[in-house]
This record gives C-alpha cells, structure tokens and sequence, in this order.
C-alpha cells in the first residue's frame, strides 16, 4: 500500500506546488551540495527575513516529497495518512487562495539516488544556486556508481540556471571549480583558503573563562573587511557558510555591513558543533545531524584545536550510505582521532573500523571504548566523564547520537530547544 501511496502523494502535491509557482513566481535560491546544506541555507535565511518576505526549508526538506511541501508551507505529516489527505486538501486549498505568499524561496535540494535531482529541476528553475561543498567522497555514495556520479547528479541543479540566473559557489573546492569552468552565468565565490569575492580569514575559537562559546572570523569583500562571531558553535564551516550567506544578500541590494549585522543573531541549526554544557562541568560539541567522512574530519580538527579543558573525547558512530568506500573511509576517520582525542568511544558496527584505524595510528587499546548501541555507550560513558571534559558527539542520523548527548548534557528539560529530533515522531523512533 505504501508504495503506491506515496508515489501519489508525492505526485499531487509535486503538481500543486508547480502550479503555485507557475502562478507566484517568486525568486528561488536553491542550494545543494555535500555538506553545509541546511546550515548554509539558515544563515541566507537570517540575512533575507530582514528585508524581504522569505520562506525557508524546515530542517532538512530536501527531498522529492521535501521540497513541495515547502513551496506550498505545509507539514511533514510522517505516517499519518489522514495527514497527507489534509495536506493533499489543504494544497489545493493554498494554490486557490495562497494569500500573502513570499517574494523569496529559500529551498535546500538535496539527492539520495541517481534521477532525484533531474526530477526536482523538472519543475524548479533556481534564480540563484548555492554550491557548498563536493567532496571526494560524499555521503549518499552507496547508491550511485561512483563519487562522480554524485557530483553530475547535483550538477543538474547548476544546469537549471536561466542564462541571467547566478552561481554562488565555494571556491575553495577543486571540483566545484572544474565544473564550472565554463559556465556562462554569473558566478560569485566564496572562500577561507584562497582568494574570492568573499574571502573568510582568521578564524578562532571564542573563550569566556576559558571555556569555548563560539568562533569568530574576518570576512573581506573587495576593500571592506567585518568580524563576524558564530554563536554557541565550532567549526570552520561556519565561515563558509556565513561567507555564502552574505554573498547572497548582495543579489538582494543588502549591504555587507547589514548581512553582518543579521549574522550577529544568528544560531546555528542544532547539531550542528553546537556547544552544550554537561554534567560534571563538561562542555559537549553536538555534531549529531549527520554524518559523512569530509564533516567527521573537521568536527575532529575543530576539537583537536579547542584549548584548555581537560580530556578530549570522541564519541564517533557509524558514516551510512558510503557504500564500497565505507571500510577505508571509517578507517581514515579513525587514524586522525588518533591524532585528536584521549578517548575514543565508537558506536556501530561499520564505526569498530574508526577503532581499527585508530588503533592503527598510534591510540592505545585502553583508550578506545567500542558499542553497538547508542544507549548503553551513554549508560556507561557517563560514568567515566571527569571534570572539565570536552566530548564530541557526531554519527549520522539512523545512530541516533543526539540520545547520547541528552543522556549527558547538563539541562535535559532543555532538549527540545537544543537537540535534533526531539519532536514526537522522532520519538517513537
């Protein structure tokens, strides 16, 4: 029943959301990439809620079903059917009488399987792209035939670029470069290791009392250079992200200094090296969104480089949907954590190759903690904690690693306003 339920449901409210554009036309940045996605698209959000009427993505929206739902606002209604039947009536309840609609839509565009983004652009013609990343190895792989595969898939996005339409992209990245090389369009790069119209420099961690509560970094735009601090999270990919973010404003006649200024309120999404305190003095960075081997390396060098404290742990579970790369890839993983944690706790079984490696490398078996399950690594982990730990939690979504930081964060009744997944259905998961 369910496979032709969904496929239905997707194809009416597919429907209805072309017809709604067709009638509204308002400006699309569409986004895709390996990383960054959802973090990247929150902070173009935070700029454009300032100055114009905007509509973003919910949390990760990214998806066949993801993206209409968004262009008509209307929920996720998980496996109520009853909810997609409202959804379906309220759809085209929306297209007859869509009242006060945004001027600008801002939808993340993500794919799992080969066709999905040809599919999307069938219907979607972006105003403006933003690329953030590809990596060599991106997540989504398993079910492509190779990493290549996966950037011609999301190039089709690219591709969907009217002639007078605009490029934001990371210059940074090799492939991202190569691909576009001979793109008529207008394109605009955004950097921290080379030069760009929108170069990131200088990033640090931010101390108070010495313990970390942010970053902050320069970004230049030809002859203006503004600080920017990213509040409660770590990472270099927040320079990206908000470096992106206000070379977006610029299409929209929004001056550096006031992207800047709309930057200053902005969160980053939750688990998102998002910094929460923890039981017995402990600071957790929370990566548990996801993950994939390009965002593991960095949630590692962002703790390697964290001063102060006292222990750095690794809680690391198991990077889904790598396919045939998946045992060399947790392995490369676990070779850097030996380099940045004294104590590395794996949870998965495709994560005891993150001990291997790190074994390998040079940790210590004595400190190398190896679970199956989320819940009993936390059960136990928390019992060794000490004073002044920093632990870093990050695994991809079906390990469900946001468990592990609720069980050891300091202020559980705050988990709903702090954590990933905390609505109901995710719940009963």
């Amino acid at each position: 029943m369910k496979s032709v339920f969904k496929p239905l449901i997707v194809g009416i409210l597919t429907w209805q959301a072309k017809q709604l554009l067709r009638r509204k036309q308002p400006k699309i940045i569409a986004l895709t990439g390996s990383v960054g996605k959802t973090s990247t698209k929150d902070a173009v959000y935070s700029v454009l809620k300032r100055h114009t009427h905007a509509r973003k993505s919910e949390k990760s929206f990214n998806s066949e079903l993801g993206v209409p739902l968004t262009v008509l606002g209307l929920p996720n209604a998980w496996s109520n059917p009853l909810g997609w039947l409202k959804n379906v009536i309220d759809g085209f309840f929306i297209l007859l009488h869509p009242g006060d609609y945004p001027d600008v839509l801002v939808l993340e565009m993500g794919v799992d399987r080969p066709g999905d983004m040809a599919r999307l652009c069938e219907w979607i013609t972006p105003d403006i792209v933003v690329l953030t990343r590809l990596p060599d190895v991106p997540v989504h792989v398993e079910y492509f035939d190779s990493p290549e595969a996966v950037v011609v898939e999301k190039m089709q996005l690219v591709k969907a670029l009217p002639h007078d339409g605009t490029l934001v992209y990371n210059h940074d990245d090799e492939i991202i470069r190569r691909e576009i090389e001979s793109l008529p369009q207008t394109t605009i790069g955004f950097s921290r290791y080379s030069l760009s119209q929108y170069t990131a420099s200088a990033d640090q961690v931010v101390y108070d009392n010495g313990v970390a509560t942010g970053l902050e970094f320069k970004l230049t735009h030809l002859d203006t250079t503004m600080a920017l601090h990213v509040n409660g999270s770590l990472g270099v990919q927040h320079a990206y992200n908000y470096a992106a973010a206000v070379a977006v404003s610029s299409l929209f006649d929004i001056s550096t200094k006031d992207a800047v200024t709309a930057l200053a309120k902005h969160h980053p999404p939750a688990g998102r090296m998002r910094l929460v305190r923890g039981i017995k003095h402990t600071l957790i960075v929370d990566d548990t969104y996801n993950s994939s081997p390009t965002a593991a390396e960095r949630a590692l060098l962002s703790l390697k480089e964290l001063k102060g404290g006292n222990r750095k742990i690794a809680v690391l579970g198991d990077m889904l949907e790598l396919g045939q790369f998946s045992t060399s890839e947790h392995e490369k993983v676990g070779a850097l954590a030996a380099e940045c944690c004294d104590l590395l706790v794996t949870v998965g079984v495709r994560a005891r190759k993150i001990a291997a490696g790190a074994l390998a490398h040079g940790l210590s078996e004595k400190y190398i903690l190896q679970y199956d399950a989320i819940e009993r690594a936390a059960a136990e982990v928390q019992n060794l904690l000490k004073r002044n730990d920093i632990v870093l939690v990050k695994a991809s979504q079906g390990i469900r690693g946001e468990k592990f930081v609720h069980e050891i964060m300091a202020e559980p009744d705050r988990a709903a306003e702090l954590l990933v997944r905390q609505d109901p259905e995710w719940q009963k998961r």
